[in-house]
């Protein structure tokens, strides 16, 4: 990661992940029953499984690496979109797992995820890109856009451009596609994780 995420990834990072959690509620308000079963960009995925792939890890996932503990096997399994209010559910663990974060310790040393240990502030960034890349799939699925600001903008990039090759090893991402060099930032971000910002790409999840 970039030195100024490196030195207090906390202070640096920590606003922006609450800044991509609210944004990430929002979207998932515009979700309605009907887009359920709608396609997305992401092959094989329908909204569905798209909202609950995005559900599980970046609020569910978050809290639980936060605090040391492995996703239990009722919610890898869980269809988050068959409770009525689930979007409302959403924003709540939402608000639980950026209040987990909310701690200078618990950004510090690293999180066993099985295979690797990763450091915690490497997961804490990733778990945020995860935030609002798939909000923007969300968005794009469901006729929304994704907002973002631009310091949030560039820690999205920096994620990106540092974990691609990694996330493209496990089929994380599609090849880059090409955009103009004067580009805004989150759409620099997309393209590099194989996103085609101006109209969705095949992409991988």
């Amino acid at each position: 990661m970039s030195d100024a995420q490196g030195n207090n990834p906390y202070k640096n990072v920590h606003p922006y992940m609450a800044e991509c959690a609210a944004e990430a509620a929002r979207v998932a308000r515009g979700v309605t029953a009907a887009h359920l079963t709608a396609p997305t960009h992401c092959p094989g995925w329908d909204v569905r499984a798209l909202v609950n792939h995005w559900v599980l890890y970046t609020s569910h996932g978050l809290e639980h690496r936060a605090r040391r503990k492995p996703l239990p096997e009722e919610l890898t399994s869980h269809d988050f979109t068959a409770e009525p209010d689930w979007a409302r559910a959403y924003a709540d663990q939402l608000d639980r797992a950026v209040a987990a974060w909310d701690d200078p310790a618990v950004w510090e040393g690293e999180i066993d995820l099985g295979m690797a240990t990763v450091p915690a502030a490497d997961i804490a960034q990733m778990v945020v890109k995860e935030m609002a890349v798939h909000g923007w799939d969300v968005a794009t699925a469901t006729g929304q856009e994704i907002h973002l600001s631009d310091g949030a903008a560039r820690l999205i990039l920096d994620v990106v451009e540092t974990h691609a090759e990694l996330y493209r090893q496990y089929d994380g991402f599609a090849d880059p596609v090409p955009v103009p060099d004067d580009a805004p930032v989150f759409e620099r971000a997309l393209a590099a994780s194989g996103r085609d910002p101006r109209q969705g790409a095949q992409v991988d999840h």
